[in-house]
């Protein structure tokens, strides 16, 4: 098994408390949570969220007129290129809903998710919402966390039950170094993987709602492209907003906690620890924000899933103070370091997935133990 910076937690390592740590620890994040109250951070931002939503549709509707007008022009793929950044903006939003970050209604934010991800994405929040609320619960956990499954690239080796070999031991060498081009093919798979969820037999809440709204997305924009341009225009338009889309989906995702330390699933660690140590920070100005919908502050995120997104820059002075005062390590690091760290780790865990069971760096960490 390998992870980055050899940082596999284990049973019996330092983060493994006695219950009277751990009876110390959840008093500890009591004692933040109520001070992050009394700031007002966690009240809802109604004007935010309505004029966000109201501006994305806007630029959705303008990008509609242009469609018409340019007709068969190849100037149409500068417009899907734009599709494709605002289609993820609607998804970050999708998200805050999700979380229950814009109304205090369960219900509405409900609803608002599956407007913006199915009818506005063509997502299902069905599927994102049963795969990211594992991630959130268990990040980073071997085994447990959707995002640390091995598939079409290996993040980690401890759960391999045979070496790479052949042309995929070649690939997974160089998994790092194709991390990018293979987030083009991300928002094709988004979608793939939502339609066999909602026509799949696993139970979906509002199943019925999900199918309509996500049809009258998918079928609706397919046939507006054709129906404007020719057909290989039409496919180019295609291919360039999902490549677009999933490649900004890919990469405001991967940089959280892609690097970070893995935990063994029987490990136990206080969720203050749990969220902070799994996560990393994403420094940088208001840009970084709209570029990972706030996602740039993965801690704060973690610590307080319900805090408006737009609290959270507020929030991070606030946790690295209590962070330190504990000798909790709080990582942060720039947009361009986080995507060296993460195509460095790939890289490593590819190389390591020939032999899984003799990984040098794994040995070298279980004879420092």
């Amino acid at each position: 098994m390998i992870m980055a910076s050899s940082a596999v937690i284990g049973q019996g390592d330092t983060l493994a408390k006695p219950v009277s740590a751990r009876e110390r620890q959840v008093s500890d994040f009591s004692a933040l949570t109520r001070t992050v109250q009394e700031t007002g951070l966690m009240r809802r931002r109604y004007a935010y969220y309505w004029a966000r939503f109201a501006a994305l549709v806007v630029l959705l509707a303008a990008c509609g007129v242009g469609m018409v007008l340019l007709g068969s022009s190849w100037w149409q793929l500068a417009i899907a290129g734009v599709l494709g950044v605002l289609f993820t903006q609607m998804a970050f939003l999708g998200h805050d809903a999700a979380h229950r970050q814009i109304f205090k209604s369960g219900q509405w934010n409900d609803w608002a998710s599956l407007v913006i991800a199915n009818l506005f994405g063509g997502l299902s929040y069905g599927w994102w919402l049963h795969k990211h609320s594992k991630h959130h619960q268990k990040p980073n956990v071997l085994g447990t966390d959707p995002d640390m499954i091995n598939g079409v690239l290996v993040w980690e080796t401890e759960t391999l039950e045979e070496s790479t070999t052949g042309v995929r031991a070649w690939f997974a060498a160089r998994q790092g170094h194709l991390f990018f081009p293979l987030l083009l093919l991300e928002g094709l798979n988004l979608h793939v993987n939502g339609l066999k969820t909602i026509f799949g037999k696993e139970p979906v809440k509002r199943r019925a709602v999900e199918i309509i709204f996500v049809l009258i997305r998918l079928i609706g924009f397919v046939a507006a492209i054709f129906l404007l341009m020719p057909v290989g225009l039409g496919f180019a338009f295609l291919g360039v907003q999902l490549a677009m889309f999933g490649l900004l989906m890919g990469a405001s995702f991967a940089p959280n906690h892609k690097g970070m330390p893995v935990i063994a699933p029987d490990v136990k660690i206080d969720f203050l620890r749990r969220q902070v140590l799994m996560s990393r920070n994403i420094r940088g100005g208001r840009w970084v924000d709209v570029f990972m919908g706030g996602l740039n502050f993965q801690i704060e995120h973690h610590l307080f899933p319900s805090m408006p997104s737009p609290a959270l820059r507020q929030v991070r002075p606030m946790v690295i103070e209590f962070c330190a005062s504990r000798g909790i390590k709080y990582t942060e690091t720039t947009l361009i370091d986080s995507y060296r760290i993460v195509i460095d780790y790939l890289n490593r865990v590819g190389i390591a997935s020939r032999d899984p069971f003799q990984c040098p760096l794994t040995a070298q960490f279980r004879s420092a133990r």
